[in-house]
């Protein structure tokens, strides 16, 4: 019987993305739910928060001595990654879910479109991107909501190219636990306020403490193991797959029903995923183009 360190080792990166997309988009319909009883910013420190200690429960045997360089890396994507989840969840509590994850992936398109070589590659991108603005479609919406988004976008983009370097470090979950420990400092200003709340509700803690396991915890450390076997490029076009599940996940959970229009978006993504070069690495972290 496979364990599961053997099926993460070996399974295909498209399937774990599968995994890990159903994982965080079902923990971000938690939070959305939540957000009748406390502040987005609140639900997204908690997220950060728990799974910090979650990932360090079951990366203490993997700490060792840290030096400058290895301890900014895992601040930098810590910060970046909390920053992306108060964003995120501002964004949603003003606009679908399933467009704000295809507004978000902007900023993995555009670290992808600077890692790309190939012909090939450029065709599954551009793919992948049409998809993506086909998706987003046009309408309206709170304006705030599209900037947090935008903002969780950049913070996104960020996390790729950084969570790559921290993930290269090969300190198995270790640096993710301390980069969200950091984070979650980084949110307490913002989060601190209203949670007393959550402290004196058991129902509300737990539903958090849910939806840090599943959209944190879990959704991030396949991420780990993804970027340890893939190029930034290739790892930066399959999380195109995430909005496809976020519009699944809404569909299946919040009753957004997606148009025709969107399914051939969700297609067009697809294609762009399947088609593109499937190389793994075994050499050192490729640097940013100039």
């Amino acid at each position: 019987m496979r364990t599961p360190s053997a099926f993460f080792r070996t399974a295909s990166p498209e399937a774990l993305f599968v995994i890990s997309g159903i994982s965080q988009y079902t923990g971000a319909v938690v939070a959305v739910n939540l957000f009748d009883d406390l502040r987005p910013a609140t639900v997204a420190w908690f997220r950060v928060m728990s799974a910090a200690v979650m990932v360090l429960a079951l990366s203490w045997r993997q700490q060792r001595r840290w030096t400058r360089r290895e301890l900014t890396a895992a601040a930098v994507f810590g910060v970046a990654t909390a920053l992306m989840n108060l964003f995120f969840y501002l964004g949603i509590d003003l606009l679908p879910l399933g467009k704000s994850v295809v507004i978000e992936f902007i900023g993995p398109i555009t670290v992808a479109a600077a890692f790309t070589r190939t012909r090939r590659n450029t065709i599954a991108l551009v793919l992948a991107a049409g998809g993506v603005a086909v998706l987003s479609g046009v309408g309206g919406g709170d304006v705030m909501g599209y900037v947090f988004i935008f903002a969780a976008s950049a913070m996104w983009a960020t996390y790729i190219v950084v969570g790559r370097r921290v993930a290269a470090m090969d300190r198995g979950l270790s640096g993710l636990g301390i980069g969200l420990a950091i984070g979650s400092l980084v949110l307490t200003p913002f989060g601190l306020r209203g949670s007393s709340h959550a402290f004196h509700n058991g129902n509300l803690l737990t539903q958090l403490l849910v939806v840090g396991a599943l959209s944190s915890a879990v959704g991030y450390a396949i991420d780990q193991v993804v970027m340890r076997r893939i190029p930034t490029r290739r790892f930066a076009l399959l999380l195109a797959l995430l909005p496809v599940t976020a519009m699944i996940v809404g569909f299946l959970a919040l009753s957004q029903t997606p148009s025709v229009t969107d399914m051939l978006g969700a297609a067009m993504v697809i294609c762009g995923v399947v088609i593109q070069d499937r190389e793994e690495i075994n050499q050192p972290l490729e640097e940013l183009p100039a």
